[in-house]
Protein backbone atom coordinates (compact mmCIF):
# COMPACT_ATOMS: atom_id res chain seq x y z
CA UNK A 1 0.00 0.00 0.00
CA UNK A 2 1.23 3.27 -1.35
CA UNK A 3 -1.39 5.50 -0.04
CA UNK A 4 -0.61 8.12 2.78
CA UNK A 5 -3.39 9.83 4.96
CA UNK A 6 -1.13 11.26 8.19
CA UNK A 7 -1.68 14.82 6.75
CA UNK A 8 -4.91 14.82 5.75
CA UNK A 9 -7.60 16.99 7.76
CA UNK A 10 -9.34 13.82 9.12
CA UNK A 11 -6.74 12.13 10.68
CA UNK A 12 -5.60 15.82 12.14
CA UNK A 13 -8.68 16.00 14.02
CA UNK A 14 -9.18 12.37 14.76
CA UNK A 15 -5.96 12.41 16.37
CA UNK A 16 -7.46 15.75 18.66
CA UNK A 17 -10.11 13.86 19.48
CA UNK A 18 -8.39 10.41 20.79
CA UNK A 19 -6.33 13.07 22.66
CA UNK A 20 -8.85 14.34 24.93
CA UNK A 21 -8.42 17.95 23.14
CA UNK A 22 -12.54 18.14 22.72
CA UNK A 23 -12.89 17.19 26.49
CA UNK A 24 -12.52 19.82 29.69
CA UNK A 25 -11.40 17.34 32.01
CA UNK A 26 -8.36 14.98 32.37
CA UNK A 27 -4.44 16.74 32.38
CA UNK A 28 -3.42 19.15 29.63
CA UNK A 29 0.14 17.84 30.04
CA UNK A 30 -0.69 14.37 29.56
CA UNK A 31 -2.84 15.69 26.44
CA UNK A 32 -0.17 17.22 25.09
CA UNK A 33 2.68 13.94 25.45
CA UNK A 34 -0.39 11.33 24.23
CA UNK A 35 -1.33 13.80 21.38
CA UNK A 36 2.62 13.87 20.33
CA UNK A 37 3.16 10.08 21.01
CA UNK A 38 0.29 9.25 18.84
CA UNK A 39 1.04 11.21 16.38
CA UNK A 40 4.39 9.94 16.05
CA UNK A 41 3.01 5.93 15.81
CA UNK A 42 0.33 7.31 13.52
CA UNK A 43 3.37 9.03 10.80
CA UNK A 44 5.17 5.81 11.48
CA UNK A 45 2.60 3.50 10.54
CA UNK A 46 1.87 5.54 7.56
CA UNK A 47 5.78 5.77 6.56
CA UNK A 48 6.29 2.11 7.01
CA UNK A 49 3.26 0.90 5.60
CA UNK A 50 2.55 -1.20 8.87
CA UNK A 51 0.28 -3.86 7.96
CA UNK A 52 -2.18 -5.27 10.69
CA UNK A 53 -0.34 -8.48 10.99
CA UNK A 54 2.51 -6.52 12.26
CA UNK A 55 0.59 -4.03 14.20
CA UNK A 56 -1.41 -6.78 16.74
CA UNK A 57 1.91 -8.53 16.64
CA UNK A 58 3.52 -5.73 18.38
CA UNK A 59 0.16 -5.44 20.78
CA UNK A 60 1.19 -9.28 22.02
CA UNK A 61 4.70 -8.68 22.78
CA UNK A 62 3.66 -5.04 24.97
CA UNK A 63 1.23 -7.25 26.84
CA UNK A 64 3.82 -10.14 27.09
CA UNK A 65 6.33 -7.70 29.04
CA UNK A 66 3.23 -6.17 30.86
CA UNK A 67 2.24 -9.92 32.27
CA UNK A 68 5.98 -10.62 32.64
CA UNK A 69 6.52 -7.48 34.35
CA UNK A 70 9.42 -6.82 32.12
CA UNK A 71 8.95 -3.08 31.02
CA UNK A 72 11.21 -1.99 33.37
CA UNK A 73 14.13 -4.55 32.11
CA UNK A 74 14.02 -3.16 28.55
CA UNK A 75 13.66 0.13 29.17
CA UNK A 76 17.24 0.38 29.54
CA UNK A 77 17.90 -1.92 27.11
CA UNK A 78 16.27 0.80 24.58
CA UNK A 79 18.31 3.20 26.05
CA UNK A 80 15.74 5.64 28.29
CA UNK A 81 17.56 5.16 31.37
CA UNK A 82 21.06 6.02 29.20
CA UNK A 83 18.97 8.93 27.09
CA UNK A 84 17.91 10.25 30.68
CA UNK A 85 21.30 10.29 32.17
CA UNK A 86 22.22 12.12 29.30
CA UNK A 87 19.47 15.27 29.32
CA UNK A 88 20.61 15.17 33.26
CA UNK A 89 24.46 15.26 32.55
CA UNK A 90 23.66 18.35 30.29
CA UNK A 91 21.97 20.15 32.82
CA UNK A 92 24.26 19.91 35.34
CA UNK A 93 26.90 21.68 32.39
CA UNK A 94 24.68 24.06 31.98
CA UNK A 95 24.38 24.96 35.51
CA UNK A 96 27.87 24.76 36.01
CA UNK A 97 27.48 21.39 38.41
CA UNK A 98 31.07 19.88 37.19
CA UNK A 99 33.23 17.71 38.47
CA UNK A 100 31.31 15.18 40.50
CA UNK A 101 31.65 11.23 39.70
CA UNK A 102 29.81 10.31 36.67
CA UNK A 103 25.79 9.29 37.22
CA UNK A 104 24.75 6.15 35.13
CA UNK A 105 21.65 4.22 35.39
CA UNK A 106 19.78 3.04 38.89
CA UNK A 107 18.59 -0.20 36.87
CA UNK A 108 15.35 -1.46 38.10
CA UNK A 109 16.37 -3.72 41.23
CA UNK A 110 16.91 -1.70 43.81
CA UNK A 111 15.15 -2.30 47.20
CA UNK A 112 14.57 0.33 49.96
CA UNK A 113 15.40 -0.48 53.76
CA UNK A 114 18.74 -2.07 53.45
CA UNK A 115 20.47 -2.50 56.71
CA UNK A 116 22.81 0.50 57.98
CA UNK A 117 26.03 0.24 58.85
CA UNK A 118 28.45 2.78 60.48
CA UNK A 119 31.94 2.85 58.62
CA UNK A 120 32.12 -0.99 57.21
CA UNK A 121 30.63 -4.41 57.63
CA UNK A 122 29.34 -7.04 55.69
CA UNK A 123 27.11 -7.46 53.31
CA UNK A 124 26.77 -10.92 52.11
CA UNK A 125 25.13 -13.73 54.52
CA UNK A 126 27.85 -16.22 53.82
CA UNK A 127 25.70 -18.77 51.76
CA UNK A 128 27.47 -18.14 48.16
CA UNK A 129 29.77 -20.31 48.66
CA UNK A 130 30.58 -20.03 44.55
CA UNK A 131 31.72 -16.60 45.03
CA UNK A 132 34.96 -14.70 45.70
CA UNK A 133 35.36 -12.47 48.30
CA UNK A 134 35.60 -9.24 48.15
CA UNK A 135 36.71 -5.94 50.00
CA UNK A 136 34.96 -3.13 48.55
CA UNK A 137 35.93 0.12 49.84
CA UNK A 138 36.40 3.97 48.94
CA UNK A 139 36.34 7.42 49.99
CA UNK A 140 33.88 10.13 49.70
CA UNK A 141 34.90 13.53 48.60
CA UNK A 142 33.34 16.80 47.62
CA UNK A 143 34.57 17.98 43.93
CA UNK A 144 37.57 19.94 46.18
CA UNK A 145 38.69 16.43 47.91
CA UNK A 146 37.38 17.77 51.28
CA UNK A 147 36.42 13.98 52.65
CA UNK A 148 32.61 13.89 53.69
CA UNK A 149 31.76 12.41 56.92
CA UNK A 150 28.30 11.07 57.59
CA UNK A 151 27.91 10.28 53.79
CA UNK A 152 24.60 7.81 52.94
CA UNK A 153 26.60 4.95 50.68
CA UNK A 154 23.95 2.89 49.69
CA UNK A 155 24.83 -0.56 47.64
CA UNK A 156 23.53 -3.42 45.84
CA UNK A 157 24.73 -6.05 43.71
CA UNK A 158 23.90 -9.58 42.27
CA UNK A 159 25.24 -12.90 43.65
CA UNK A 160 27.70 -15.68 41.86
CA UNK A 161 24.59 -16.23 39.53
CA UNK A 162 23.61 -13.23 38.85
CA UNK A 163 20.45 -12.71 40.81
CA UNK A 164 19.72 -9.78 43.37
CA UNK A 165 17.79 -10.46 46.88
CA UNK A 166 13.90 -9.77 46.78
CA UNK A 167 14.00 -10.58 43.20
CA UNK A 168 15.72 -13.97 43.59
CA UNK A 169 13.30 -15.83 46.36
CA UNK A 170 16.11 -17.97 47.17
CA UNK A 171 18.50 -15.39 48.71
CA UNK A 172 17.89 -14.45 52.02
CA UNK A 173 15.75 -10.82 52.47
CA UNK A 174 18.33 -8.38 51.99
CA UNK A 175 21.43 -10.51 51.27
CA UNK A 176 24.18 -8.10 48.89
CA UNK A 177 22.40 -5.01 50.19
CA UNK A 178 23.41 -2.14 52.85
CA UNK A 179 23.47 1.12 53.36
CA UNK A 180 27.18 2.55 54.40
CA UNK A 181 27.32 5.68 57.18
CA UNK A 182 30.60 7.16 55.60
CA UNK A 183 33.14 7.48 58.80
CA UNK A 184 34.92 10.85 59.93
CA UNK A 185 37.51 10.67 57.07
CA UNK A 186 34.47 9.79 54.56
CA UNK A 187 35.37 6.30 54.19
CA UNK A 188 33.25 3.03 53.33
CA UNK A 189 34.45 -0.89 53.63
CA UNK A 190 32.29 -3.75 53.23
CA UNK A 191 32.82 -7.27 52.93
CA UNK A 192 31.39 -8.79 50.44
CA UNK A 193 31.58 -11.37 47.00
CA UNK A 194 32.19 -10.80 44.20
CA UNK A 195 29.33 -10.15 41.50
CA UNK A 196 28.40 -11.91 38.39
CA UNK A 197 26.78 -10.52 35.26
CA UNK A 198 23.16 -11.42 34.37
CA UNK A 199 21.07 -12.25 31.07
CA UNK A 200 17.15 -11.67 30.38
CA UNK A 201 15.90 -14.34 30.36
CA UNK A 202 16.16 -16.53 27.23
CA UNK A 203 13.37 -16.56 24.86
CA UNK A 204 10.91 -14.04 27.09
CA UNK A 205 9.73 -11.09 25.80
CA UNK A 206 12.46 -8.44 26.45
CA UNK A 207 14.65 -11.06 24.96
CA UNK A 208 12.56 -11.21 21.30
CA UNK A 209 12.46 -7.63 21.36
CA UNK A 210 16.76 -7.24 21.58
CA UNK A 211 17.14 -10.30 19.29
CA UNK A 212 14.29 -8.85 17.01
CA UNK A 213 17.28 -5.53 17.25
CA UNK A 214 20.35 -8.34 16.31
CA UNK A 215 21.53 -7.39 19.67
CA UNK A 216 21.90 -9.91 22.89
CA UNK A 217 20.66 -9.07 26.71
CA UNK A 218 23.77 -9.29 28.68
CA UNK A 219 25.06 -7.14 31.69
CA UNK A 220 28.92 -7.39 32.81
CA UNK A 221 29.42 -7.59 36.21
CA UNK A 222 28.44 -4.28 37.97
CA UNK A 223 27.90 -3.01 41.44
CA UNK A 224 25.10 -0.04 42.24
CA UNK A 225 25.48 2.77 44.42
CA UNK A 226 23.30 5.97 45.68
CA UNK A 227 25.37 8.53 47.46
CA UNK A 228 24.18 11.68 49.28
CA UNK A 229 24.73 13.98 51.71
CA UNK A 230 23.55 16.96 52.98
CA UNK A 231 24.75 19.80 51.04
CA UNK A 232 25.56 17.93 48.22
CA UNK A 233 23.79 16.98 44.95
CA UNK A 234 22.49 13.31 44.99
CA UNK A 235 24.73 10.70 42.87
CA UNK A 236 23.03 7.23 41.43
CA UNK A 237 25.93 5.61 39.56
CA UNK A 238 27.60 1.79 38.86
CA UNK A 239 30.99 0.61 38.62
CA UNK A 240 31.23 -2.07 36.01
CA UNK A 241 34.22 -4.61 37.10
CA UNK A 242 36.78 -4.93 34.58
CA UNK A 243 37.65 -7.70 32.51
CA UNK A 244 33.97 -8.99 31.99
CA UNK A 245 33.65 -9.87 28.72
CA UNK A 246 30.33 -7.38 28.70
CA UNK A 247 32.34 -4.85 30.37
CA UNK A 248 32.39 -2.47 27.24
CA UNK A 249 29.51 -3.77 25.75
CA UNK A 250 26.71 -3.98 28.08
CA UNK A 251 22.62 -4.45 26.57
CA UNK A 252 21.77 -1.61 29.52
CA UNK A 253 24.49 1.19 28.10
CA UNK A 254 25.68 1.52 31.64
CA UNK A 255 29.15 1.79 31.10
CA UNK A 256 31.41 4.38 31.36
CA UNK A 257 34.95 4.98 31.38
CA UNK A 258 35.59 6.48 34.41
CA UNK A 259 33.34 3.84 35.98
CA UNK A 260 35.19 0.73 35.17
CA UNK A 261 37.03 -0.54 38.32
CA UNK A 262 39.95 -2.93 38.38
CA UNK A 263 39.89 -5.66 40.90
CA UNK A 264 43.07 -6.06 42.82
CA UNK A 265 43.69 -9.91 43.70
CA UNK A 266 45.15 -9.87 47.70
CA UNK A 267 47.40 -12.90 48.52
CA UNK A 268 49.33 -11.94 51.26
CA UNK A 269 48.53 -13.39 54.78
CA UNK A 270 48.91 -10.33 56.73
CA UNK A 271 46.53 -8.36 54.66
CA UNK A 272 43.83 -11.44 54.59
CA UNK A 273 44.28 -11.47 58.27
CA UNK A 274 43.75 -7.40 59.08
CA UNK A 275 40.18 -7.77 56.70
CA UNK A 276 39.06 -11.11 58.69
CA UNK A 277 39.23 -13.32 55.22
CA UNK A 278 39.77 -16.69 55.47
CA UNK A 279 41.67 -16.83 52.24
CA UNK A 280 42.58 -14.89 49.23
CA UNK A 281 39.84 -11.87 48.16
CA UNK A 282 39.77 -9.37 45.61
CA UNK A 283 39.84 -5.64 46.83
CA UNK A 284 37.82 -3.18 44.84
CA UNK A 285 38.38 0.36 45.23
CA UNK A 286 35.60 3.00 44.30
CA UNK A 287 36.49 6.85 45.61
CA UNK A 288 33.27 9.28 44.98
CA UNK A 289 33.30 12.49 44.70
CA UNK A 290 29.25 14.63 45.22
CA UNK A 291 29.27 18.22 43.96
CA UNK A 292 27.75 20.88 46.04
CA UNK A 293 24.45 22.05 45.72
CA UNK A 294 22.27 24.48 47.64
CA UNK A 295 19.09 23.14 45.88
CA UNK A 296 17.12 20.56 47.90
CA UNK A 297 15.94 19.02 45.17
CA UNK A 298 19.48 17.75 43.42
CA UNK A 299 20.24 16.63 46.89
CA UNK A 300 18.11 13.53 47.45
CA UNK A 301 17.26 10.67 44.46
CA UNK A 302 13.90 11.24 42.02
CA UNK A 303 11.11 9.76 42.82
CA UNK A 304 10.10 6.33 41.33
CA UNK A 305 8.60 3.18 41.93
CA UNK A 306 10.85 1.55 44.08
CA UNK A 307 10.94 -1.83 45.74
CA UNK A 308 9.60 -1.02 49.67
CA UNK A 309 9.84 2.67 49.48
CA UNK A 310 6.38 3.34 49.69
CA UNK A 311 2.92 2.57 49.99
CA UNK A 312 2.60 1.60 46.35
CA UNK A 313 5.67 -0.29 45.50
CA UNK A 314 3.57 -3.80 45.69
CA UNK A 315 1.33 -2.49 43.04
CA UNK A 316 3.86 -0.09 40.74
CA UNK A 317 7.44 -2.09 41.44
CA UNK A 318 7.11 -3.44 37.98
CA UNK A 319 10.43 -5.28 37.83
CA UNK A 320 9.40 -7.25 41.12
CA UNK A 321 8.64 -10.41 39.26
CA UNK A 322 10.71 -10.29 36.90
CA UNK A 323 13.70 -12.73 36.51
CA UNK A 324 16.70 -11.70 35.70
Amino acid sequence: MTVKIFDTPEVQDFLKAVSGFDKDGGNERAKQIMHRLLSDLYRLIDDFDVSPEEFWSSVSVLNALGQGTQFGLLAPGLGFDHYLDMRMDAADAEAGRTGGTPRTIEGPLYVAGAPELQGSGRMDDGTDTDGEAMWLTGQVRDTDGQPIAGAKVEIWHADSKGGYSFFDPSQAEYNLRRSIITDAEGRYAVRSIVPSGYGVPEGAPTDQVLKALGRHGQRPAHIHYFVSAPGHQHLTTQINLAGDPYTFDDFAFATREELVVEGRRIEDDAAIAARGFEGPFTEVVFDVALSVTNAAELQHRHKRPRAKEDAQDQASQQAGTAKV
